[in-house]
């Protein structure tokens, strides 16, 4: 929901997942349009918008994701777009606030992957770490495709933005940079490698007890069109290929293993379970009657 600004509302909600809780962040949204859609014809993918009742031209939404409890202290799952995006989005510090979580509170910031929308709000307007307290973890992979000088130097002028704005988001880190190689990265997290959409891109395992949320990050950007037909990519793959690959193994595995999911791009509050339908799949969301997964 919108106010009359046209800037969106923060949002959070709390899910329990055993002694931990999961509370989705939403950055808001920015206005896409089928030309970002790869893999199918652009037709199609309107009419799986218009049947799926969303605009023909997608609204892509974004969250971030914050766990606490376990006397732990707060970590972070992505930081949304910050000043790098659209007036409609930079919500999570406003978000964080209502979830009654100061950003110099936060002690590990975990990155599913460095594109801007997940990246930028690690950094103030001033260049300044907007986390000052935390350590910033990604993974090798990730690290190493986006943040060299030879990496920005190699890269292709439509695409050095993005290699720039990594850099820029992460450079107030430089001292508190964990690059990983798989592992608990913290107690009840472990990435989950989900290459394509980057190289180094992963999502994130949240496990307690016997109780687990996945949060896949990108596997999904645009949900009317992708659950129907996974075919469907984005052009902001670095691998098509291999992102496509990554999101049919995706589903499959949590349709059948029944996995309480969570996306960024997923519509709030991102939480829910994926089932087959016909040759696609539908998202599920959960229902919300206080918080128990």
């Amino acid at each position: 929901m919108a106010d009359g600004s046209n800037k969106p509302l923060p949002g959070v909600l709390r899910w329990n997942v055993g002694d931990l809780t999961v509370t989705a962040l939403n950055d808001g949204w920015f206005q896409g349009s089928l030309d970002l859609v790869t893999g199918i014809p652009k037709e199609e993918a309107g009419a799986l918008q218009r049947a799926g009742f969303r605009p023909e031209a997608p609204i892509v939404t974004l969250n971030a994701f914050l766990i606490t409890g376990a006397g732990r202290k707060p970590v972070l799952i992505d930081s949304g777009y910050g000043h790098f995006g659209p007036e409609t989005m930079g919500r999570v510090p406003a978000a964080l606030a209502l979830a009654g979580v100061s950003p110099d509170e936060i002690e590990t910031v975990l990155l599913t992957h460095l594109h801007p929308d997940h990246a930028g709000g690690l950094v103030k307007q001033d260049g300044s770490a907007a986390y000052a307290n935390a350590e910033l973890v990604v993974h090798a992979d990730e690290a190493a495709h986006w943040l060299p000088d030879e990496a920005l130097s190699r890269a292709p002028d439509a695409a050095k933005p993005y290699f720039e704005n990594a850099r820029k988001a992460v450079a107030p880190y430089a001292s508190r940079l964990r690059k990983h190689e798989g592992g608990e990265l913290v107690p009840g997290i472990t990435p989950v490698p989900l290459p394509g959409h980057t190289p180094g891109h992963c999502g994130m395992r949240i496990v307690s007890g016997d109780k687990s949320l996945f949060m896949w990050t990108d596997v999904v950007h645009m949900p009317a069109i992708q659950f129907k037909q996974p075919e469907a990519g984005v052009a902001f793959d670095v691998d098509g290929e291999q992102a496509r690959a990554t999101r049919k193994r995706v589903f499959d595995e949590v349709a059948t293993e029944k996995s309480l999911i969570a996306g960024s791009h997923l519509e709030f509050p991102a939480l829910g379970h994926v089932a087959r339908d016909g040759a696609g799949y539908s998202f599920v969301p959960v229902l919300w009657v206080g918080g128990e997964a």
